[in-house]
């Protein structure tokens, strides 16, 4: 009989460790979102930062293979360059003991879900820094924060975190909507920026306080301020859709900038929100709990019933709030100014329903992206651009199932795979498919 052997340092050192008295790192992947979550954090009397991010690329690719995923190189990067650069900074008195790296993982048959435990093989090859662990959460338990600080604080962090997620997309859309039509170039980038800054600061006050309104009051008072940067001269654009891997889609470098060169070439672009993913792990919970309860009523097996009916109380629970909260934030956000609102998680399943193209049993990020680009097209956009890794396998998916719709419907697409190199024919394919869209959009406006 074999031995089986256990890794002691992935064990010991990934999980949900308490972070009091830590200094919590956090990855840049949605830029505002991820520091409107640490001063969430920091409000709560977590010492959360946000690491640079990107600098540490080359570091990345020399601690990988290549055959992972790309934010996995970007990831790793990060976590490299971070802890090199302090431990340059404190010589002597770097403790690795007081950082506590933060990842998240999803299920299976993602390639996110391993991150964390290749991550930690890779530092613990550096005997400086292989006491450092590495808290995660998971869509398993739809990224439950429990562990993170006292459980009787748990539940209102967790609340709170996800406001920062909502007023995050609203300040990312509100990006979108003010960039393309701006007086001066620049003036968006840089009032967005300042934006970010003040809503730290109303999260990182009134955090803890749950003192939604007095957030929100920040939040109105900058979208008032941003309608002052639209040129009312400038016409209406074409309006694209873009859906994808979360990661990638949301960071800019990894994405080289696609909503960029989508306003370059005339293009006014919507990109699909981080708290649609949130939504949906709590969303696919529910779905699964669902699932066991019919399961267990049919074998009749009464312990596993009650387990499940206390499941799907607490998830429907969960998903009401959020979607409550997301329709409370938004609905106050679009009354000042006409930015996207977000789509309901079972909406999408309905359309996947009705149309026969795909199932949520199916799981990974190809359940929103194909019925998100079914539903950019029902609501008018002028194309529709697909931002995931290279190889990464729900994104192939969504592009194989999609295309054959857009092409019967003439609707504009592109596939939009990135790595660390820069394809020369990267702008150019950009530059064909915002023509396309261009023409759509004025048969569209003609109609």
């Amino acid at each position: 009989m074999g031995k089986v052997v256990k890794f002691n340092s992935i064990v010991q050192s990934i999980g949900k460790f308490n972070v009091k008295d830590r200094i919590l790192l956090i990855p840049e992947m949605n830029r505002i979102g991820s520091h409107l979550l640490a001063a969430v954090f920091r409000s709560f009397g977590i010492n959360a930062l946000v690491m640079e991010t990107y600098k540490g690329l080359d570091l990345g690719k020399e601690y990988t293979s290549g055959k992972e995923c790309f934010p996995c190189q970007i990831t790793t990067g990060d976590i490299l360059y971070f802890l090199k650069k302090e431990k340059e900074r404190l010589k002597d008195r770097f403790d690795p003991e007081r950082y506590v790296y933060f990842m998240p993982e999803s299920n299976g048959p993602c390639r996110f879900g391993m991150y964390n435990k290749f991550q930690k093989i890779v530092l613990s090859s550096f005997p400086e820094f292989k006491d450092i662990k590495i808290a995660t959460l998971s869509t398993s338990d739809g990224y439950s924060l429990d562990g993170l600080i006292e459980k009787e604080r748990v539940k209102d962090l967790r609340k709170v975190s996800y406001w920062s997620i909502v007023i995050g997309d609203i300040l990312d859309r509100l990006l979108w909507r003010i960039r393309p039509y701006e007086k001066e170039e620049g003036m968006a980038d840089n009032f967005i920026e300042d934006a970010m800054h003040r809503m730290e600061d109303a999260f990182e006050r009134y955090g803890k306080k749950k003192d939604l309104e007095r957030i929100m009051d920040q939040l109105d008072q900058i979208i008032m301020e941003a309608r002052e940067i639209i040129d009312p001269s400038v016409p209406e654009k074409p309006k694209i859709g873009i859906v994808g891997e979360i990661y990638v889609r949301c960071h800019v470098y990894a994405n080289q900038h696609i909503i960029k060169l989508i306003e370059k070439y005339g293009g006014e672009a919507v990109n699909a929100s981080v708290s649609e993913w949130i939504n949906y792990t709590t969303y696919d919970r529910l779905r699964d709990a669902k699932i066991g309860f019919r399961m267990s009523l049919k074998l009749w097996r009464i312990k596993k019933l009650k387990e499940y009916i206390k499941e799907i109380m607490h998830y429907r629970s969960e998903l009401f709030y959020q979607e409550w909260m997301q329709d409370k934030i938004y609905k106050r956000a679009r009354s000042i100014i006409d930015i996207k609102e977000d789509h309901k998680i079972g909406h999408l399943e309905e359309i996947l329903k009705k149309e026969k193209i795909f199932s949520f049993d199916t799981g990974t990020e190809a359940c929103l992206s194909i019925p998100s680009v079914i539903n950019y097209i029902k609501e008018g956009f002028d194309g529709v651009v697909n931002v995931y890794p290279f190889t990464c396998m729900p994104s192939t998916i969504t592009s194989a199932v999609i295309r054959p719709i857009v092409s019967k419907l003439r609707i504009p697409y592109l596939d939009a795979p990135y790595d660390a190199s820069v394809q020369p024919g990267r702008e150019s394919a950009v530059r064909t498919f915002m023509y396309q869209a261009w023409q759509h959009f004025k048969k569209r406006s003609r109609h």
